[in-house]
């Protein structure tokens, strides 16, 4: 029941953002749309991996080898996700960066002054 009410979110964050990239002309707001895709990737990712009721990946008395496969949790969707939201930060944190030299040369916000035509 939870990991739906996350996937659905994400989903939702997804289209949201991929709704703002492709309507705002704005730099800033296109950066804060692509966040949003990857916010909402993430949920995904992290609600696939949810098992409910489940417990972490190792094996001892609390849980037995053969209950692992039905009972673990698989460790490898939350580390793709902590991976990606430090590879996002860099990525946002450059785009930031880019916007602030768009702004020193161009003194707009505006994507449209990147498509000049230089002939």
């Amino acid at each position: 029941m939870i990991s739906n009410i996350v996937m659905a979110t994400g989903f939702v964050l997804f289209l949201v953002g991929l709704w703002g990239v492709q309507s705002h002309r704005n730099i800033l707001r296109i950066i804060i749309s692509y966040s949003l895709i990857g916010t909402g990737a993430h949920l995904v990712i992290v609600a696939i991996g949810y098992v409910a009721g489940g417990t972490a990946p190792i094996i001892d008395r609390a849980l037995p080898a053969a209950e692992a496969p039905a009972r673990a949790i698989d460790p490898i969707p939350s580390a793709l996700v902590v991976t990606a939201i430090v590879i996002g930060l860099a990525v946002t944190a450059i785009m930031l960066a880019y916007a602030i030299r768009l702004y020193e040369k161009k003194k707009t916000l505006n994507v449209d002054a990147l498509t000049e035509s230089k002939g």
